[in-house]
């Protein structure tokens, strides 16, 4: 079991920056650390994926340039670091663990309760 705690969303304008964070507990640390978001009537996507041993990195096409995953293993948390926000980025954001990475939500093994994001204009 083991948890994934999400941190840092909340309400900006258009062109804003907010930054998430995610705790995951010893035996929810995974090889590959997610972020992932889905919007009211829209399916999951992937934004960023980080393999935590190798530190490579993985962006969704609608957040690359804008968005940087990291991630700190000695404290096992990931952020996301979110800039030049736009209002199609509103939706609920989920940190996600497992051990291949890709942006196929369907493949992770464990998921955080997720943090609301909201971007105006």
């Amino acid at each position: 079991q083991g948890q994934l705690v999400e941190s840092g969303g909340g309400s900006v304008q258009a062109g804003g920056s907010l930054k998430l964070s995610c705790v995951a507990t010893r035996d929810t640390y995974s090889r590959c650390m997610g972020w992932f978001r889905q919007a009211p009537g829209e399916e999951r996507e992937g934004v960023a994926v980080i393999s935590t041993s190798g530190g490579s990195t993985w962006y969704g096409e609608y957040v690359r340039g804008r968005f940087t995953i990291s991630a700190d293993n000695a404290n096992r948390t990931v952020y996301l670091q979110m800039n030049s926000l736009k209002p199609e980025d509103t939706a609920i954001y989920y940190c996600a663990a497992g051990s291949r990475c890709n942006l196929n939500p369907r493949t992770y093994y464990a998921w955080g309760q997720g943090t609301q994001v909201t971007v105006s204009s």
